[in-house]
């Protein structure tokens, strides 16, 4: 039993090793396409329903939250799915590795909402760039094991992050900020997967 215990061990530290070694394929540039368009239509309905949403930032922040867990549903779905496709024998492996590298970054965006919102209301306009700040950083988590490029959509988000905070007042609720940030770091990331993916159908 205690050789069955080992084997199984090993084989798991392989697969482990494998996966740390292997570039992770189950993000599809189709729906992250769809998220930044569904960030756009978003940021069309604020303009609409919300133009002044330093007085109404609950309904600022439904907007954004129920876009926020639609594209998370999007993503999540088809991640696991596109990664139990292509990285078959080691996908839970791959997922679990995905998952690790993003979430303490959920995770911090969620609390410093609920802890601004609390204690310090009158800075809730900082939240679109510390958003897009604390995305950054799991993108930047995660450049290891995607193409090299995706760096550069870390790169959009926190610079769109601090733009928001530069600007230093409610101009940083504008549905634009949000939009543009999310709907064309998106688009990005999309193409960016998509010419990765075909340069390496290229090259085998």
């Amino acid at each position: 039993m205690n050789h069955l215990n080992k084997a199984l061990a090993d084989i798991s530290s392989i697969r482990r090793q494998v996966a740390h070694s292997t570039q992770f394929r189950g993000y599809g540039p189709a729906t992250l396409a769809t998220t930044g368009i569904v960030a756009l239509a978003a940021a069309v309905l604020q303009a609409r329903w919300v133009p002044d949403a330093a007085n109404h930032i609950s309904f600022y922040l439904s907007i954004w939250s129920d876009t926020a867990l639609l594209s998370a549903a999007l993503i999540a779905t088809q991640t696991y799915t596109r990664t139990r496709r292509i990285h078959s024998g080691i996908a839970d492996e791959m997922l679990r590795m995905a998952v690790v590298q993003f979430l303490p970054s959920v995770g911090a965006g969620v609390l410093l909402t609920v802890v601004l919102l609390h204690y310090v209301s009158g800075a809730a306009w900082m939240l679109p760039g510390l958003w897009q700040i604390i995305f950054s950083l799991g993108v930047f988590s995660s450049c290891r094991f995607l193409p090299r490029p995706v760096v550069t959509v870390g790169v959009w988000y926190l610079l769109t992050g601090l733009t928001c905070i530069s600007l230093g007042d409610s101009r940083a609720l504008s549905p634009w900020t949000m939009g543009i940030a999310y709907g064309g770091g998106q688009l990005l990331a999309a193409g960016i997967l998509l010419f990765s993916t075909r340069e390496e159908r290229d090259e085998e």
